[in-house]
Parts: structure tokens; C-alpha cells; sequence
């Protein structure tokens, strides 16, 4: 299935410099995909000509006049700026010009640009930030990281019902396990929410696992991991200051003398793959899920590299029917809920 991706040229630290060079790679590899290069033409078209690039059939501009800054405040970005690149990107998604939009700009304007211009899916309460992180197995897909600090019970049912259909689209599992974040694995433990997302994780269609503490994340215990945005965001930043840490702890041993710096040197291998496997690049791209379309969201300092990863996020979920999945999965859930409801009466 071939696919149209709308991408916010002008978006995170570095803009262009970036996105186009990204977009190109992607092409290289997907060519019967198209690319929409949207933003100030002036400015991408230079850094095709940069490039050596030409737009075509398959690479495509799109203008925009505005572009919203890193640091503006979202409802600024939502009211001013009605043709920014971050807008005219969410807009083409809706049209169903583009499959979905990728876009490292601010994410606050991004949340909040999204979910007025798509709406949320019907059943949803409120949209959810995911996305994957490294596990002694492989790889996990937690949420909410950060667009939901207060929920209630059935948020937070929401959210695992949006992402086990999540891994179900990219990763192809019909069945992943989902794991609910608590400070211990008792069903006694937990704040009240917590012990009421657990009874209708239990009651609901979805592979419950029960609850999972803050080192099962990383031992890959689930395929899925569930929390409040303000318990994701904290564990998130957590784990990403300790990597940070260990990787700058590993310099300095190696560098300390003479004797370090040789071991360092037939080490090399090793510590290639150890850097690779704990690479939070590869993981680049949270998705917006819960929106009727499908928004990308990347690291704003992301590189070449990662920002191409957030690229192929966004097509694997065009690709594997991500939105039609999750408002199946939610529409069954009512539709259970209410017969269980009738019947009760």
C-alpha cells in the first residue's frame, strides 16, 4: 500500500536542514510513497537545490507563510497562525490529501492544532502521546508521555485500548500483553484510579498482564505499557537522564588514562552495539493517538537519521490501518458496556 505523508519542513531546531534531507532517504527506500514538503517555499526549494534534488511526482511542495516557533505558547499558534506549516499539514491529513503528517515543531501547538483540526476519534475522551522505548526484549509501547496529567479510570482503558491496536498495526502482534503502571504488582497497590483502570482492564477484551512496576518497562514484560501523562512524562525523562548518565560515566573510564583508552580500543565492537541497542533514535516518533488522523510527533533536535525514523512511524501506521482499528476496537467496547448495562437493569 502506498502512502502520502505530509511533512512540517519547517519544524524542530533545525528546520529544513533536516526534514528535506530525511524525506529524501525515505524516498530512496519507500519510492512509490509520496512526500509533501510543506512550509516556506523559498526555503525548501533552496535546500533541494542544496541537494541536488528536484521536486516531482513523488516530492512535492506545499506552501505555507507562517511557521510556529519552538517556544510559542499553543493557543497563540492555534489562533494566530492559521497557515502555518504545522497547520497546513494537519489540514492535508484531514482533506485526506496526505495518509498522516510528521512534524518535529512545538509540541503543545502540535496537541493542541491537531486535536481542533481532526477532532478526536468517537469514544476517545482525549488524545495520548505514545511511543516506543527500548527493553531487554526488544521494545515497548508506553503512553500517555505527557498530553494527559490528570485521568480518570476510563482514560486510561482508552489508552491501552489505543495502544495494543497500536503494536497490533506496526508490529503485527493480534494479541499484545498490557500492562498497567503501579508502584507495585499487587492489586492492592495504587491510587484509587489506578485500582479502578485495573478492574476494567480485567473486564474489558484486551490481553490484561495486571500491573506492572517502573523495571518491568525495561524488562520488556508487557507490549504495552499505561499511565497518567504525568507518571509517563516523569518516567520517561528519568530513564532518557540515566542512558544520558551512563553513556557519559563510560567516556570518562575510558578516557581516564592511557591503559583505559587502549581498552577502549578493543572494546570498540562492543560498545558499537551497546551504543546501537540504547540508540533513542531508532525510537524517534511519539504518536498522537486518538485523533481521526494520523500525527507524528518528533524530537525537535532529532537528526537526519531520526527524524527519517519518525517518517516511517507515521507510514507503518497509515499502512497497517491504524485509525480503522482503534475505532473498531472502541465502538465494541461501548457496544459491550451497554449491553452489560441493560442487562444489569
Amino acid at each position: 500500500m502506498d502512502v502520502t505523508l505530509a511533512i512540517d519542513a519547517m519544524g524542530g531546531d533545525h528546520g529544513t536542514t533536516v526534514t528535506i534531507p530525511a524525506a529524501i532517504e525515505y524516498l530512496k527506500q519507500f519510492p512509490s510513497d509520496t512526500i509533501i514538503l510543506v512550509g516556506i517555499p523559498d526555503a525548501i526549494e533552496t535546500e533541494l537545490r542544496t541537494l541536488g534534488v528536484q521536486a516531482g511526482v513523488h516530492l512535492r511542495i506545499h506552501a505555507a507563510s507562517e511557521v510556529v516557533g519552538m517556544d510559542e505558547q499553543p493557543q497563540s499558534a492555534l489562533r494566530g497562525k492559521k497557515d502555518s506549516s504545522m497547520r497546513v499539514c494537519i489540514n492535508l491529513v484531514k482533506s485526506g490529501e496526505a495518509s498522516a503528517c510528521i512534524s518535529a515543531g512545538n509540541t503543545g501547538a502540535l496537541m493542541a492544532t491537531s486535536r481542533y483540526v481532526l477532532k478526536t476519534i468517537p469514544g476517545i475522551d482525549r488524545p495520548a502521546i505514545a511511543s516506543y522505548l527500548p527493553t531487554k526484549n526488544g521494545q515497548v509501547c508506553m503512553l500517555d508521555l505527557g498530553a494527559n496529567i490528570d485521568c480518570s479510570a476510563e482514560h486510561l482503558l482508552q489508552f491501552a485500548m489505543m495502544g495494543s491496536t497500536l503494536v497490533t498495526a506496526l508490529e503485527h502482534k493480534p494479541n499484545p500483553t498490557v500492562g498497567l503502571l503501579n508502584i507495585g504488582s499487587e492489586d492492592i497497590k495504587g491510587n484509587e484510579v489506578v485500582k479502578q483502570a485495573a478492574e476494567l482492564l480485567r473486564n474489558s477484551d484486551l490481553n490484561f498482564y495486571g500491573n506492572v512496576e517502573g523495571t518491568d518497562v525495561f524488562r520488556g514484560t508487557t507490549d504495552v505499557v499505561v499511565c497518567d501523562g504525568f507518571v509517563g512524562n516523569v518516567a520517561l525523562k528519568s530513564a532518557e537522564g540515566v542512558a544520558q548518565m551512563m553513556g557519559g560515566f563510560l567516556r570518562e573510564e575510558f578516557s581516564r588514562n592511557v591503559f583505559t583508552k587502549l581498552a577502549a580500543l578493543v572494546s570498540m565492537p562492543v560498545l558499537k552495539a551497546f551504543k546501537h541497542r540504547l540508540d533513542h533514535r531508532r525510537y524517534n516518533g511519539a504518536s498522537l493517538l486518538g485523533l481521526r488522523g494520523i500525527v507524528v510527533k518528533s524530537h525537535g533536535s532529532a537528526d537526519i537519521f531520526a527524524f527519517r525514523c519518525a517518517i516511517e512511524r507515521a507510514a507503518e501506521e497509515a499502512r497497517g490501518g491504524m485509525l480503522q482499528h482503534i475505532s473498531e476496537h472502541i465502538e465494541k467496547w461501548h457496544h459491550q458496556r451497554k449491553n452489560t448495562e441493560q442487562g444489569a437493569v
